[in-house]
């Protein structure tokens, strides 16, 4: 009988495909309970309001435990939606173990002044930070350390979405991510990838998708001798991703997200059995021993969010399902708000200008079939 895995997070769908490609089961654990991430598990189980975009402990818990109820368990994996409230990261659900970061290093990379602080003595550049307000506010950020994908970040003057609070000076350069492998000792890049980050509504730095790999061998070896530092610094065990500004051939270090991130959905065949094997087989110890193979050409991924009030139709519910391009997929007559997730496109091309014009027009494709379809042609 084959192992199972219990997957969690704001959207589990990427979580739980790369589960299958281990061969694993997998019961899946988010707040969306899309078409595609029912078909890839056992089980679904709602943990949170996708209105509000949080994980509701409670609902977690419960899942979780009856999850530990499954012949051949073997624990749980977390995605995004945990920086808010990392003590569920801790709770002990007999039968089940946690499959990622230990507590302490959670803690100290997402704890502001442990991890700038970490990086001035290490001697790699960030943009400047500082954790009381600053006399003028022009020119910086406000940023929660319990949040994720750009959506806690406002101009310093508005003040940020929540605690624990500390300001960043604007910086130049193209926002960038490193997908990695750790050890608690050593790090394994597995790619560098461009950042697609825009405003949405007021929010300025919104991430929306993502293109990769990227091929800048100076780059590359940059961002491989950050973690050689970072890894063994932090305890950093698993899969995860360290976000940074590109500028002037140099990396300028934001922030690590010390779990599986949503950049791992470009490179499933980077080896046979997927990064969700490789990210449980890292936090033991092993890392692989073969170098990630990419295939030719550069791949991407674009959040498709919704204009205004609308709804999917029927005929459009129909032709996401069946399009190899199309994921996240929602129920027919399922209503968005403005700035809500519709659905994510992906795209494959020979170069990023290429991948890029194809996600836009996958993007546009979709907003102009939405109900009504006259009103939210971008």
């Amino acid at each position: 009988m084959a192992a199972t895995v219990v997957v969690a997070g704001l959207s589990a769908r990427v979580l739980a495909e790369s589960a299958r490609q281990a061969g694993w089961q997998v019961i899946a654990l988010d707040l969306f309970g899309d078409a595609d991430t029912r078909r890839a598990g056992l089980r679904w189980h709602r943990i949170g309001d996708p209105g509000t975009c949080t994980i509701e402990p409670a609902l977690l818990r419960h899942a979780l435990h009856l999850a530990a109820g499954e012949r051949g368990a073997i624990g749980w994996v977390a995605g995004s939606g945990f920086e808010a409230a990392p003590e569920l990261l801790q709770a002990r659900i007999p039968g089940l173990p946690f499959l990622g970061m230990a507590g302490a290093a959670l803690r100290a990379v997402r704890e502001p002044a442990s991890f700038f602080g970490r990086l001035d003595r290490l001697g790699l550049p960030h943009p400047e930070v500082a954790f009381e307000p600053p006399a003028s506010p022009e020119g910086w950020l406000a940023k929660s350390a319990a949040g994720c994908g750009g959506w806690h970040i406002r101009p310093a003057r508005e003040g940020a979405s929540g605690p624990p609070v500390y300001w960043q000076r604007v910086h130049p350069g193209e926002p960038m991510s490193a997908l990695f492998l750790a050890d608690g000792a050593q790090a394994r890049l597995v790619a560098l990838n461009r950042l697609i980050v825009r405003p949405l509504g007021a929010l300025p730095y919104v991430y929306a998708g993502a293109v990769g790999p990227v091929h800048d061998a100076a780059l590359a070896r940059e961002l491989e001798q950050a973690l050689a530092a970072l890894v063994p610094a932090f305890g950093l065990r698993g899969l995860a991703s360290l976000d940074f500004l590109a500028h002037a051939g140099r990396a300028w270090l934001l922030e690590i997200n010390a779990r599986p991130s949503a950049t791992m959905a470009l490179h499933g065949d980077t080896w046979p059995d997927g990064l969700l094997q490789a990210h449980v087989q890292a936090l033991a110890g092993a890392l692989p021993a073969a170098a990630p193979a990419h295939p030719a050409g550069v791949r991407g991924c674009l959040t498709v969010f919704a204009g205004r009030e609308c709804r999917v139709g029927l005929s459009l519910a129909a032709e996401l399902a069946q399009s190899p391009a199309c994921h996240d997929l929602p129920p027919p007559g399922l209503r968005f708000g403005p700035g809500e997730p519709v659905c994510t496109v992906s795209a494959a091309a020979a170069d990023e200008d290429a991948v890029l014009a194809g996600l836009e027009a996958r993007a546009r494709g979709v907003l102009r079939r939405l109900s009504p379809c006259e009103e939210l042609v971008a």
